[in-house]
């Protein structure tokens, strides 16, 4: 088995299995945790230019050889899911939007036993043409990636004037019944921090459930600066200027945000602060980029190459086994917020969200 030094201090080795790892067939790690959440990047490429994740003049993308083949994904995807316990499916990028044969991919897992939940990221370009196919292939809900409903922000902020085509996927979206239909939103300093207010405003009344995002440092430029970071306590504070809100009574478990009544209800907002309020102790996730590589956390600095197992005539029980060992390896936390830290090396748009 190969693994993959990143550029930065390992916190672990992964490539050889740990005897004190129980023999389960789940993916669980040295501190209790068990993986049932697959995030699956199905490209690095992306058709805007977000300041926070890449230069104006893009990345130079992934070789196709690199990439896994649709056999290959779906391989994997069938070891986890019938073999290693995993539940939930989400397919990110990159734009997953720009993978071929994204709907086939998508019924293709909705026929897995057992079924898993399947969800999609996506900045919503191109998804008013696709949004019913992709209901119909079997995906249950998305997410689309919004920072502004200000044209001018929306273009400076993703270097493409497209604020129409997202906003028209939403409710695309919404009429194929991808329920709920979630918006994330990072805010930052300087930006769009004062839109806190309309964005939820906006949500509210179009039935969408937003997801305001603490911004990571993700990017490819390494230019993260904690200072212009918005805090989750900033967001809420703003909220409240205009809305009443309750914390949601019913169990978090592990999901990433914190939910909160809005009005008395029904709408929901979410609050995911990564970095000022982490919850890796809750963390269920397991990461699987688009050329292959098992990845235990956004933040780890070691990868596991299954897509050499793979081309290597390896078994599914070997590649499942190598799995395990990747993940009973997780960091017990991301680690952002300690003095050593240091950023993977891969940006958000390689790695999937």
């Amino acid at each position: 088995m190969t693994t993959i030094d990143l550029g930065t201090p390992r916190l672990s080795s992964i490539a050889a299995a740990d005897p004190s790892r129980p023999d389960t067939p789940a993916l669980v790690d040295t501190f209790g945790r068990v993986a049932t959440d697959l995030r699956i990047s199905l490209t690095d490429r992306c058709n805007l230019r977000c300041t926070y994740c890449m230069p104006a003049e893009g990345l130079d993308w992934m070789p196709s050889s690199d990439l896994l083949s649709d056999d290959e994904l779906l391989r994997l995807i069938h070891v986890a899911v019938s073999r290693l316990g995993i539940r939930e499916l989400r397919f990110t990028g990159g734009e997953p939007l720009l993978r071929r044969g994204l709907e086939d991919l998508i019924g293709a897992c909705a026929l897995m036993e057992p079924r898993p939940e399947i969800s999609l990221t996506t900045n919503g370009i191109g998804l008013d043409r696709r949004a019913a196919a992709l209901a119909r292939a079997g995906l249950d809900r998305l997410n689309v990636s919004l920072d502004t409903l200000k044209p001018d922000r929306f273009k400076t902020i993703t270097r493409r004037d497209r604020l129409p085509d997202v906003l028209a996927g939403l409710a695309a979206a919404k009429t194929a019944g991808l329920a709920p239909v979630k918006v994330n939103s990072v805010l930052m300093r300087g930006v769009n921090a004062d839109e806190a207010v309309d964005m939820l405003s906006f949500a509210v009344k179009n039935g969408y459930e937003l997801r305001f995002i603490e911004q990571m440092p993700l990017d490819a430029q390494h230019g993260w600066e904690r200072a212009e970071m918005v805090t989750a306590q900033e967001i809420l504070a703003s909220l409240r200027t205009a809305f009443t809100l309750e914390p949601d009574s019913r169990n978090r478990g592990a999901a990433p945000a914190e939910l909160w009544i809005v009005d008395g209800g029904p709408r929901r907002v979410g609050v995911i602060g990564a970095v000022t309020r982490p919850f890796c102790d809750q963390c269920d996730r397991t990461r699987l980029t688009a050329d292959g590589q098992v990845r235990s956390c956004l933040f780890a600095t070691t990868e596991t190459d299954l897509r050499a197992l793979l081309r290597g005539g390896a078994d599914d029980g070997e590649i499942a086994d190598a799995w395990r060992n990747a993940m009973w390896a997780k960091a017990a936390g991301h680690g952002i917020n300690a003095p050593d830290f240091l950023q993977p090396s891969r940006p958000m748009s390689a790695i999937g969200g």
